[in-house]
């Protein structure tokens, strides 16, 4: 029998929402609903169609799974495919920002949901940097295209990783990525803007990107050697370099890239038809990015041998390889605007959730004021940009981009969890949609197929990062590990604090227990 989530006692549950709660406190904090089911899939397009395209494809391939890596791609988006779907049934019956911070809120309690949103801030805040930093790369090759250099100090980042120290040895030097500085903070002046003109900015720079992948299509078609297919699968190696482990450790990379989607779901607060479009947006643009995803790594790996594309810009070694160096600037000119738009919907996301957590209490206020004119939460907006602009400015991203990776597959899979939650604890609410593939009872409790196998599949992406974090503690590199531990305590006390002291439903348990 399904109990309703207002039957279970504070004890079992304490402080978690109900879904009218909830819902009440988005319609008082309103923002403007102006974006369309289309915006919607372009925003998740232009989220996810950026590094894993321009920069991943080619490490995954030459380090990990060479032609094979288009297992990896597949993978991968099984993985997200199975998270989208459950996505889009939470979205649908709970067309509220936040994202999966505000699912768990409904499901899991208040601890459960901050430490989601801890997650996903690491997640948003590195993903934000290492874009911008790629950015930064490509506008710079644009720029060396037209014999215009800058000085080094002014394209590295401050802190820089000792050559052959594998990231043991970190070296400070007065150096600033300015490119990368910059775009940060332009792109956040547009979010402060409104979320309308932010759109229509994503509609042409994604116009744009997806143009320019086409036309690299189209031309590099022709300079395919099927040979340099050719083994597709290479033979195994230690410390899961190809062979079939190989394919596994590259989709836990590219599995970063596909992530964008997930942004789609924080716009639920500003979508005309929350319940129909972002189900639309998320699942469309996961599948449209895909075939992207898999037709661009298909071409290029048929153009150039994969062990030569252990570099920051694969598509360009193409053009040359193609002898077409004009073709290289509409490649850079395209990587560059179109990562603009992948820092656009990050900066977003992590901007909406900032915004669910302070209107609940559980960081300070500042973050959930909304402008009057432009109905954007500007101070939060503003302060994160300029912190992920340090950032970008002074940390070197190869470091921990794998914690990506893996804060992505934690939060994912506690997103498919949730939906076996509200399945058995609220059976009751309105869903205008549900996961596919249906599920089964086990002593009376149901266990969904669709968000079974996403959970199975988040974990199976995160094994090889863990493997992978744990070896190097283990070689003497602690920096990764260090990282993430540090991270996480710094949530727990964070939350002890300071969240659980203001947080709005510290008056419910008052007034329950007085």
């Amino acid at each position: 029998m399904c109990t309703s989530p207002s039957s279970l006692s504070p004890k079992r549950n304490p402080r978690r929402k109900t879904m009218a709660q909830i819902t009440a406190e988005n319609e008082s904090f309103t923002l403007k609903r102006s974006l369309t089911a289309t915006q919607l899939l372009l925003m998740g397009v232009g989220t996810t169609v950026g590094a894993g395209v321009y920069v991943m494809t080619g490490t995954a391939a030459a380090e990990y799974a060479g032609p094979a890596v288009l297992l990896s791609f597949l993978i991968a988006a099984a993985a997200c495919l199975f998270t989208a779907f459950c996505y889009g049934e939470l979205a649908s019956a709970f067309p509220v920002s936040g994202s999966s911070y505000s699912y768990a809120y409904i499901s899991m309690g208040e601890r459960t949901a901050w430490n989601i949103s801890w997650l996903m801030l690491l997640e948003y805040g590195i993903s934000c940097t290492a874009v911008a930093a790629g950015l930064s790369g490509y506008l710079n090759s644009l720029l060396g295209i037209f014999h215009i250099h800058l000085p080094t100090w002014l394209t590295q980042t401050s802190l820089q990783p000792v050559p052959g120290s594998e990231g043991t040895a970190i070296t400070f030097g007065w150096r600033l990525d300015i490119i990368g500085f910059i775009a940060v903070l332009l792109i956040t002046a547009l979010l402060a803007r409104g979320v309308e003109e932010s759109a229509r900015f994503n509609t042409l720079v994604v116009a744009l990107k997806i143009g320019v992948l086409f036309l690299f299509l189209i031309i590099g078609i022709h300079y395919i050697t099927p040979q340099n297919w050719e083994p597709f699968i290479p033979p195994a190696q230690e410390h899961l370099h190809f062979g079939i482990a190989g394919i596994f450790r590259a989709a836990s990379i590219i599995f970063f890239a596909y992530g964008g989607f997930e942004a789609v779901s924080t716009a639920s607060a500003e979508a005309r038809n929350p319940t129909r479009d972002i189900p639309i947006g998320i699942i469309g643009s996961l599948l449209i990015c895909t075939l992207i995803y898999i037709a661009v790594a298909a071409i290029l790996l048929g153009i150039v041998p994969y062990t030569q594309l252990d570099v920051a810009d694969p598509l360009a070694i193409a053009t040359q390889v193609m002898g077409k160096p004009w073709l290289a600037i509409f490649i850079n000119t395209g990587a560059t605007v179109g990562l603009c738009s992948v820092l656009l919907g990050l900066m977003y996301g992590q901007s909406r959730i900032l915004l669910t957590i302070g209107r609940d209490g559980l960081i300070p206020p500042i973050f959930s004021q909304v402008h009057p004119r432009f109905r954007t939460p500007f101070k939060g907006t503003f302060i994160m940009g300029a912190l992920i602009a340090l950032m970008t400015a002074m940390l070197p991203i190869n470091i921990i981009s794998d914690l990506v990776s893996l804060g992505t597959a934690l939060a994912f899979a506690i997103v498919c969890f949730t939906v076996i939650w509200q399945r058995n604890y609220a059976a009751d609410i309105p869903r205008p949609f549900r996961v596919p593939l249906g599920g089964f009872h086990i002593h009376g409790f149901w266990i969904g197929i669709t968000p079974l196998l996403g959970i199975l599949f988040c974990l199976l992406m995160g094994l090889p990062l863990l493997f992978n974090m744990l070896h190097a503690l283990w070689g003497g590199n602690p920096i990764p590990f260090l990282i993430l531990t540090g991270y996480l305590l710094t949530g727990v006390l964070t939350y002890r604090l300071y969240g659980r002291k203001h947080s709005l439903m510290a008056s419910t348990d008052t007034q329950t227990h007085s």
